[in-house]
């Protein structure tokens, strides 16, 4: 078998993302992906003795994801992306409330829906306004180590954020956004994100979902790409400052001209000492519930105030619901029935129809390491794509780029070592596609993002 041009290891977003990119380009891929599944964390399995094939979790992308939306493309699969213009939050009693853009300019979008939100009263809403102008000051002064250290919870008290506004606004955008509390998180990250999903763009802020299976997302054969699943890499062998071999459990060496690690951090960590990266994890639990009739009016909703965050249903099926908690550190030890017992209660809070429905069947998806902790001071210990081999870059959204554990940062990821491989191989590529241009009046505000 003839040497390929790229080596990637690990089939999640950001090695998919590199092998694409390169194997669009002419060069020749072969991907080692350890499970039977590719996608990673965000992928699809069936439950056992339920006949279901579920997401592990429910994901969900925004409109200011250019990358993620660029790699759908390259795979044929864009079409199957659904955007929403309008997110629904619902408070314990049933009320709703709908945000939803405008016809005012970016970053005014929004300020309508904001300001008739039944939660808030007139000083929470005003101390959300002062709260978005100070964001973007201090995004103007791009004080991003400073920002980095402080948790996103001690700058909105820093800069007069109510308690209803906190835990009512921020907490459930914020939290569910980077997977992590704001009592942990990064006010860099929390401004960045902020500014990127909701202020720069008109467009910005709106919601895809898939219409199928994570899963099936990621089935369509990829040019000059050749997949090997169930292929894990035991060890990495390396001289002369380059990597030589890559060898895998069943006994097989893998020769490159270039690798690409695309596998999570702590996998690679045990690899080798080298790729040892200081950087915890934080959960993420999907609650999977099938109900005897309908309980849900709109395919997304926002829950403020309880354990549960999100309530989507499945499209294709009505009586289907899943609830995610995102840092769901207080669930990790607790046992299934329990978490639904607790979905199940408080989703009839916020939706009447439940009281009578019937649950059928249910499953619990914990996802222990489901991203990287985005807590104050981790950006400085993201490690960058360059390895100590120069044949050898990493990828994931753990990578140290703009964007925190999302998406479209695996995909960025992906893409940047791609580019980096090319250079290498002395065929040089551009394959990350620029940011949503900021448009409205945030075209002149000097936010640099």
């Amino acid at each position: 078998m003839s040497k390929p041009d790229v080596l990637v290891v690990g089939g999640g977003l950001a090695g998919l993302a590199a092998a694409a990119a390169l194997g669009k380009a002419g060069f020749s891929v072969e991907l080692l992906e350890r499970r039977p599944l590719l996608g990673g964390r965000a992928t699809s399995w069936e439950v056992p003795g339920a006949d279901e094939t579920i997401d592990n979790c429910q994901h969900v992308l925004l409109g200011c994801c250019t990358n993620l939306m660029d790699f759908y493309t390259r795979l044929g699969v864009a079409a199957k992306i659904r955007f929403h213009s309008t997110i629904a939050f619902r408070t314990p009693d049933a009320r709703e409330s709908v945000v939803a853009a405008s016809l005012l300019p970016a970053p005014l979008h929004l300020a309508p829906s904001l300001f008739t939100f039944h939660a808030f009263g007139w000083k929470d809403r005003w101390a959300i306004a002062r709260g978005m102008l100070s964001m973007i000051g201090d995004l103007r002064r791009m004080d991003a180590a400073s920002l980095d250290r402080q948790t996103m919870l001690a700058w909105l008290q820093a800069h007069g954020q109510t308690p209803q506004a906190i835990d009512g606004f921020w907490r459930v955008v914020l939290t569910s956004a980077l997977n992590e509390d704001l009592e942990r998180v990064s006010a860099w990250h929390g401004l960045q994100v902020f500014w990127k999903s909701f202020a720069a763009s008109w467009r910005a802020y709106r919601v895809g979902l898939p219409s199928t299976s994570l899963g099936e997302l990621y089935g369509s054969p990829l040019p000059n790409v050749t997949v090997h699943q169930r292929a894990n890499v035991t060890a990495i062998d390396d001289g002369d400052g380059t990597v030589t071999t890559v060898r895998t459990a069943d006994g097989r060496e893998w020769r490159a001209s270039a690798y690409v690690l695309a596998a999570p951090f702590e996998v690679l960590g045990e690899l080798r000492p080298e790729l040892h990266v200081d950087l915890e994890h934080s959960p993420i639990t999907g609650i999977h519930l099938w109900f005897d009739r309908p309980v849900l009016e709109r395919p997304f909703t926002a829950l403020l105030g309880r354990t549960i965050q999100w309530a989507f249903h499945k499209p294709g099926d009505p009586n289907y619901v899943q609830c995610v908690v995102s840092a769901s550190r207080s669930l990790v030890s607790t046992g299934r029935q329990e978490i639904v017992e607790t979905a199940v209660r408080e989703l009839g809070e916020f939706f009447p129809e439940v009281r009578g429905a019937q649950l059928v069947k249910s499953a619990v998806v914990k996802e222990v390491r489901a991203t990287y902790s985005a807590a104050a001071g981790a950006d400085a210990r993201r490690p960058p794509h360059e390895t100590c081999w120069s044949n050898c870059w990493r990828a994931g959204d753990w990578v140290q780029n703009a964007w925190p554990a999302t998406m479209e940062a695996a995909v960025r990821s992906g893409y940047r070592a791609a580019e980096l491989a090319a250079i290498r191989l002395g065929r040089p590529q551009t394959f990350l596609v620029p940011d949503m241009p900021a448009d409205g009046l945030s075209r002149w505000l000097g936010v640099h993002s």
